[in-house]
């Protein structure tokens, strides 16, 4: 098991101490620290007893979970935030979906509210065709309407478990990413290669969200943004790419509809001044995007060694696992 930690002891110790409550999975613990001034490491070793490895800056999301993959020895790979609690289940409901076939290679989890456990912040992900991507059920009080084992797009890398096999073949978290929409990436790369992800209800974790950067962060939005147009450079098909700026302009709109009635994610930037500095944000992940967009499609061209799924076979999987517009806000 892999957990990324910056200068989150407070969290990294309520995470630790789930994680030693496992029943019914064997598993070595890995915490990557990417370069805490908070004595988070000093936490892990001394007070648990875990493997840290120790970054001396900040190498983000991405780098930091290729190292402790690399360095995890199992079949499999689990997950979890730093901002995460599991229940004492979890690994071993993810290893058992995980196990189910050869072809699954991912396993995701009932993702609740830390806050408030009624409600549910991820089951699995949904994506808009321009790249936008969403926890499946965010949102949604818990009616037991997610308590059925299925098939879903990809697991949040929140609280996931991976296939080593599959890792050790298509590859781990593009770095290019540094932090968010780098498992949708992982996700899709691996469903285009011909894998699976199974959800199971049993997999259960509270996770507080936002908790690393805040839901009032411009950079935030910024890699979302950038992060959007670098995944659908990258995976989508052409017949979805042409059609990104009519999609996001929908998704705009949506959005600043939603704005008007005080709904939506643009509720942490009140006023004209707060929404003056999403735009802002938006626009330097967009140009952030183009500046990287020969690299991505140099990525692209050696995503046809991987490829088990076809052009239109991507473009059906994405529209049918799509999210509303009013999802999208």
């Amino acid at each position: 098991m892999v957990i990324v930690n910056w200068n989150q002891r407070h969290f990294l110790r309520a995470c630790l101490a789930s994680v030693a409550g496992q029943v019914g999975a064997d598993f070595e613990i890995i915490v990557v620290d990417n370069g805490s001034q908070d004595g988070s490491p000093e936490l892990a070793e001394t007070e648990f007893g875990v493997r840290v490895i120790r970054n001396a800056t900040n190498l983000g999301f991405c780098a930091a979970n290729n190292q402790g993959i690399a360095a995890a020895r199992g079949e499999f790979v689990a997950l979890l935030n730093n901002d995460a609690e599991a229940e004492p289940g979890w690994l071993e409901a993810l290893q058992r979906a995980c196990s189910k076939s050869p072809e699954v290679g991912m396993a995701a989890s009932k993702v609740l509210v830390w806050e408030d456990p009624r409600f549910i912040d991820k089951v699995g992900h949904l994506i808009y065709p321009d790249g936008q991507n969403k926890g499946r059920g965010s949102g949604a009080r818990d009616m037991g309407q997610y308590d059925r084992e299925e098939e879903v797009l990809w697991p949040d890398g929140c609280a996931a478990m991976y296939r080593k096999a599959m890792l050790d073949r298509i590859g781990g978290f593009d770095e290019d990413f540094f932090a968010y929409g780098d498992d949708a990436e992982l996700g899709l790369r691996a469903r285009i290669a011909g894998w699976k992800c199974i959800y199971t209800p049993a997999a259960v974790v509270r996770h507080r969200r936002s908790s690393t950067l805040g839901k009032d962060s411009v950079w935030r939005l910024e890699l979302i943004e950038r992060n959007r147009l670098l995944l659908a450079f990258k995976l989508f098909p052409w017949s979805l790419l042409w059609l990104n700026p009519f999609y996001s302009a929908m998704r705009i709109v949506a959005g600043y509809r939603a704005a008007l009635r005080g709904a939506g994610d643009t509720v942490y930037f009140p006023g004209w001044h707060g929404k003056w500095r999403v735009a802002k944000a938006l626009l330097k992940g967009e140009l952030a995007a183009l500046r990287r967009l020969p690299l991505m499609l140099r990525k692209r061209t050696e995503i046809r060694q991987l490829r088990r799924l076809s052009p239109s076979g991507v473009r059906r999987l994405i529209l049918a696992h799509r999210l509303s517009l009013k999802e999208t806000t």
